[in-house]
């Protein structure tokens, strides 16, 4: 059984962060570890509370299952602060944490920060060049870049800009904010030379409270069992695309997937 890890911060509702990655990777077959950077107190309705944990725990952690349980692939999510984004970078990079998949969690789905402002350039400097790939959403992709994002050729254009950054791909999630997509969910990977177009239905909103961490999720996961990553990120986008339309409709908000889909 392979092993994967994510660095991500926990949601005690159970349908983002670190939660929906461990039940992704459980999912797809493989043995999931963790490092815990933040707590927060939310549900489907929102998020009440966050509390950083030391940086020094979340390196510890990373020696920890690093030591023992060498991970086959790894994901960040949310970091929430620049202290814990550099003692990231630099343990990834003296534990030899590959390949790393980055999601950028800047924002929950209730619109509550997850990261302090003078992280940005932390991230895009030091955490960005060490990634296999980058997922953001459009909103996340708009931060990193400093720019508007609104149709297929400005999400092109901005996977670019991203690669040009550091990271050797980057793989751009239109969501619901894309202009002209019609009924269409796109997402665009670009890996340095090829641009690669994964489309599916749009599923209307209500249960998609995970979204983006459940795919950075399962995309780690298929890059795990030997995928390569334009077939992993199809694969990733196909079994979330199924787990939002078979969502199990729990909560009075934006309630979660449906991660045994």
């Amino acid at each position: 059984m392979k092993v994967v890890l994510t660095i991500a911060g926990s949601d005690s509702g159970g349908g983002a962060g670190l939660q929906a990655d461990l039940k992704s990777f459980h999912r797809l077959g493989l043995f999931g570890t963790c490092a815990v950077t933040l707590v927060t107190a939310q549900n489907t309705v929102g998020v009440q509370a966050v509390h950083l944990l030391p940086e020094e725990l979340v390196v510890a952690q990373l020696e920890s299952v690093v030591s023992d349980l060498r991970p086959s692939a790894a994901k960040t999510g949310a970091l929430g602060s620049a202290g814990t984004i550099r003692a990231v970078a630099k343990a990834a990079r003296r534990l030899r944490i590959a390949p790393l998949v980055v999601d950028p969690v800047l924002i929950s789905k209730h619109g509550a920060p997850l990261v302090a402002a003078d992280a940005l350039e932390v991230l895009r400097s030091e955490l960005l060049p060490l990634a296999e790939v980058v997922t953001p959403n459009l909103r996340e992709a708009e931060a990193l870049l400093g720019r508007s994002i609104s149709s297929e050729e400005e999400m092109a254009d901005a996977a670019k800009a991203l690669v040009a950054l550091g990271p050797r791909s980057a793989l751009v999630k239109g969501g619901d904010r894309l202009k002209g997509a019609g009924s269409e969910a796109v997402d665009l990977l670009y890996d340095g030379r090829t641009f690669h177009r994964f489309a599916s239905e749009r599923v209307a909103l209500g249960s998609d409270h995970g979204s983006g961490c459940t795919l950075s999720a399962a995309l780690t996961a298929f890059l795990a069992l030997g995928e390569e990553l334009p077939q992993a990120a199809r694969l990733a986008k196909e079994w979330v695309t199924k787990a939002l339309r078979e969502a199990p409709g729990l909560g009075a908000g934006r309630g979660p997937l449906n991660h045994w889909a």
